[in-house]
């Protein structure tokens, strides 16, 4: 059990983190701290698809001295995945951000509920 736990210690943590953002994301009323949380909950994801994507003793997918051999390389398809996700995931976390600006503007707070309370009573 041990040498399990200590092998696959990019797994563990990468669900460690995404755990933590997923709690995060639904336990916390304040807008800002519900954007932190869906951001540690994404990097955990990013590790997962990392750690699954490496292969020990394999070189980037960069052929060097003519090896065009496909078992000496790692897979470049999870590394396209993760960075075709930080970009997107940026661009949302920007983007609700700016949205939480907005609704701070509008309401003076940032408390998800009380946001909720001052719609309807605006209806």
């Amino acid at each position: 059990m041990r040498d399990i736990l200590f092998t696959n210690y990019y797994e563990i943590v990468s669900i460690l983190l995404f755990c933590i953002g997923f709690a995060t994301l639904f336990l916390n009323r304040n807008l800002v701290k519900k954007i932190l949380g869906l951001g540690i909950a994404e990097s955990g994801v990013y590790l997962l698809l990392a750690s699954k994507g490496y292969i020990a003793g394999r070189s980037p997918p960069i052929i060097t001295e003519g090896i065009q051999d496909p078992s000496l390389y790692i897979n470049p398809i999870p590394t396209g995945l993760i960075l075709t996700g930080i970009v997107i995931s940026v661009s949302i976390l920007a983007f609700a951000l700016s949205i939480i600006v907005s609704l701070y503007k509008r309401y003076e707070t940032l408390d998800l509920d009380e946001i909720m309370r001052r719609v309807r009573s605006e209806e």
